[in-house]
């Protein structure tokens, strides 16, 4: 750092197990990456070549390079080994790690349908020369998983042998552990967190209203990840509380509190305590929500599931 400064959190140090930031390359420049190592290079754990940009990206082995030697870990987007497992060329994909030096590599299934017992397999068969990153979730906005069942995919593939998982939110973050609004699930990320360790975990988060969330929720060293190259040092400053957002996160309660612009107000002693069936419909009992044909919540109707 540049200098001194109290009531920062200590981060991790590269090469770090937490506090990960990964960086999507969409298809930088050589220069580009040579501009990402110089401002961002001590900042930037993992570089993933994001989806099929590998195929089309030009001086592909040359970046590989550039970012290998910055000590960040690199790897081919989830959706090209999808790419190559639709054609039956899963050996390909092999030599194709092989020949670029790649240590790390990805298995997903968010674009094919995949039994997860087979997608174990190429962990572990992966996971013998090269460090895994399995993502859970789906690409699809449609397609909606229990948080057990979220859980269950996660430990499995951790136990096949991932080194990390990664919560689905694709570079947009409006889908996997997201609404299609950007908000998080709240819920499942929590029922997620009682059965996960959360160093296990790498949450894609693209927006910056992501990266706030769970930087409250866990910590300065969350892991997260898709973050835009143009991002990554903005992010840093949400992980030690230098920006607006995260400001008052690591000041004493007393500072704090004495200098928020907005105050914030005590919460209700008892919230269930309240009887009445007068004002606003919140204080009202459950069956002032009920109508005929729909149930005590008409505002999902299959929208979310019940667990959001």
């Amino acid at each position: 750092m540049n200098f001194s400064l109290t009531h920062v959190p200590t981060r991790t140090a590269k090469p770090r197990e937490d506090g990960l930031t990964m960086v999507m390359d969409k298809g930088l420049s050589l220069r580009q990456v040579d501009d990402l190592i110089e401002t961002s290079g001590n900042l930037v754990d993992i570089v993933k070549l994001g989806f099929g940009t590998s195929y089309v990206m030009p001086n592909l082995k040359e970046k590989v390079k550039r970012y290998k030697d910055a000590d960040m870990r690199v790897y081919l987007g989830g959706t090209l080994f999808e790419a190559f497992i639709a054609r039956g060329m899963f050996e390909a994909y092999r030599k194709l790690l092989k020949e670029l030096k790649l240590d790390h590599a990805e298995v997903s299934d968010g674009s094919i349908t995949l039994p997860h017992d087979e997608k174990c397999k190429y962990i572990n068969l992966l996971a013998r020369d090269h460090t895994v990153l399995s993502e859970v979730g789906s690409k699809e906005t449609g397609i909606l998983i229990s948080p057990a069942k979220w859980v269950r995919m996660m430990n499995t593939e951790l136990a096949a042998g991932s080194w990390k998982v990664i919560a689905e939110a694709r570079e947009s973050g409006n889908v996997g552990i997201y609404r299609p609004s950007g908000h998080a699930h709240t819920a499942l990320v929590n029922r997620i967190l009682e059965k996960v360790p959360a160093k296990d975990i790498l949450w894609e988060a693209p927006q910056k209203s992501q990266q706030v969330w769970f930087i409250k929720l866990i910590g300065p060293n969350v892991n997260l990840g898709n973050v835009p190259a143009e991002e990554v040092i903005p992010l840093e400053t949400l992980r030690l509380g230098l920006r607006g957002d995260t400001f008052f996160q690591y000041l004493p309660e007393e500072v704090a509190e004495k200098l928020r612009q907005v105050k914030t107000e005590p919460a209700p002693k008892e919230v269930g305590a309240r009887t009445s069936t007068k004002g606003l419909p919140i204080d009202k009992p459950i069956g002032y929500f009920r109508r005929p044909g729909i149930g005590a919540f008409p505002h999902f109707r299959g929208r979310y599931p019940p667990w959001s």
